[in-house]
């Protein structure tokens, strides 16, 4: 009898140390770093469970003991809603503050910088070359394909989408970035529009947008953008022809060689302010808020010419007779 009873107490003593080594070792799994040396980027694919990711880390020898691991997802229901993308891991994390960080979504967020005085088919370009954008539903369309894709309010993409830097997930889709800076760009021109100087030659915020897009190819001196707009508003006030270059080399197109020439300026397209009075159909670059803000605030004066001096600033004048002087000057180096 006292050998059953002693046999009895080591198989209890056994199960109790073996308990305690298991709750130990558990414990010491949830309070240990993962296995890095440095940031790993971690994806997580659609569909995938919280199983399948401790057998995913520890593949990728990020955890040594899977078997606490798929405890620790049993125990903790709440932390297995994970969330499909690319997630930052780092080497202080432990497995709770791993599955937190699935859980909450908090993805590696890639950029793209939408730059300012870009046309509509150097955008498409610039998308089609970033490595984390989906443009698959882009590809090939028309500019009319395009404005029914992105649901634009405009009836041609040029100018319709905002200058700025764009955050967004591996694998985001190009047109729901497009569709974010088309209405990034309606909201800031109406915002800027409500506070709009008084008296401008526009009968609608696209006008301006068509300015501001002038002005943005015009210059890339932030300093010169309202006085730029100035001198082009009092233009259109004195039914003056805008008669700047980069009109007229947008209306060119694909076949502008990079050198303008009489021909060019005498050749009429709906785009050329040389032989047409007003503002061109459309925008000729996307812009970002500073041309916007310029165009429906620009600075008071009396220039109505300017000229570039060669090293991106202009000299402007108020008379066709200094203008001329300026040129000979700054362009013809006379």
């Amino acid at each position: 009898m006292i050998k059953i009873r002693s046999l009895l107490g080591l198989i209890v003593l056994i199960a109790v140390m073996a308990i305690s080594w298991a709750y130990f070792s558990y414990q010491q799994f949830l309070h240990t770093p993962i296995a890095i040396q440095q940031p790993l980027v971690f994806e997580v694919k659609s569909g995938s469970g919280a199983t399948a990711v401790v057998e995913q880390l520890a593949q990728l020898e990020v955890i040594s003991q899977p078997q606490f691991g798929q405890v620790f997802v049993r125990l903790n229901p709440e932390l297995t809603a994970i969330k499909a993308g690319r997630y930052a891991l780092l080497p202080e994390m432990k497995i709770t503050d791993v599955f937190a960080l699935l859980t909450s979504g908090q993805t590696i967020q890639y950029s793209f910088t939408l730059v300012e005085g870009i046309n509509i088919h150097q955008l498409i370009a610039a998308l089609r070359t970033h490595p984390e954008l989906d443009i698959s539903a882009l590809e090939g369309l028309s500019d009319a394909e395009i404005i029914a894709k992105v649901k634009l309010s405009y009836e041609h993409p040029e100018g319709a989408f905002f200058a700025d830097t764009y955050h967004f997930p591996a694998g985001y889709s190009a047109i729901k970035l497009l569709e974010r800076a088309h209405q990034r760009l309606l909201t800031v021109l109406q915002q800027e529009w409500q506070s709009k100087a008084d008296n401008l030659p526009y009968q609608r915020p696209y006008d301006a947008l068509i300015m501001a897009s002038i002005i943005e190819k015009e210059t890339a001196v932030e300093a010169e953008r309202p006085v730029i707009a100035g001198v082009f508003v009092r233009r259109l006030q004195k039914r003056m022809r805008l008669q700047t270059d980069p009109t007229v080399i947008y209306g060119i197109g694909v076949d502008f060689d990079g050198n303008i020439t009489r021909k060019h300026l005498r050749t009429d397209t709906p785009y050329n302010t040389y032989t047409r009075h007003g503002l061109p159909p459309t925008p000729i670059a996307m812009v970002g808020r500073a041309a916007i803000n310029a165009a429906l605030n620009p600075a008071a004066g009396t220039q109505l010419y300017f000229v570039a001096k060669g090293d991106g600033s202009h000299y402007f004048s108020d008379t066709l007779e200094e203008h001329n002087k300026a040129v000979r000057k700054y362009q013809l180096k006379k």
